[in-house]
């Protein structure tokens, strides 16, 4: 029997990489169940799939996985990041995952807590994108 809360968060996932660690989330996502599942930026690293295709089944178990909860009951929120701004303009709702810019959620006990994934703060991505782009090929090489 899975694990059931009522809200969990997952981000940089990175999915397209090869140290993305897919086979771990799979274990994660098979063994958990959310009311509500908030994607939070990065879960397809398109700065990297520019450079290179690299996309195993695991990655796509991952989709489809996500998606098979969406239509089982699980309130999916995709917030895009940076690695995954290309989906950023595409901000509505699709079947089983809403996309949002950021989103405001509220506890159990009624607090509030901004969700967004931080790119929007960060200067370089922000002002100086060629370096942030440059600063990931080192990163990755």
């Amino acid at each position: 029997m899975p694990n059931h809360y009522r809200t969990g968060w997952i981000s940089d996932v990175h999915l397209g990489t090869r140290g993305c660690k897919a086979g771990a989330l799979l274990e994660f996502l098979r063994d958990t169940e959310f009311d509500t599942l908030y994607l939070v930026g990065d879960l397809i690293d398109i700065w990297s799939l520019r450079r290179g295709i690299y996309w195993p089944q695991d990655h796509n178990d991952i989709i489809q996985k996500l998606l098979r909860k969406g239509r089982k009951g699980t309130e999916i929120i995709y917030i895009p990041g940076n690695h995954d701004e290309f989906v950023s303009g595409f901000i509505g709702n699709y079947a089983s995952v809403t996309l949002r810019k950021n989103a405001i959620h509220t506890t159990a006990d009624g607090r509030r807590i901004l969700i967004m994934h931080g790119h929007e703060l960060d200067n370089v991505v922000q002002n100086l994108g060629w370096l942030a782009h440059l600063g990931d090929i080192g990163y990755v090489a």
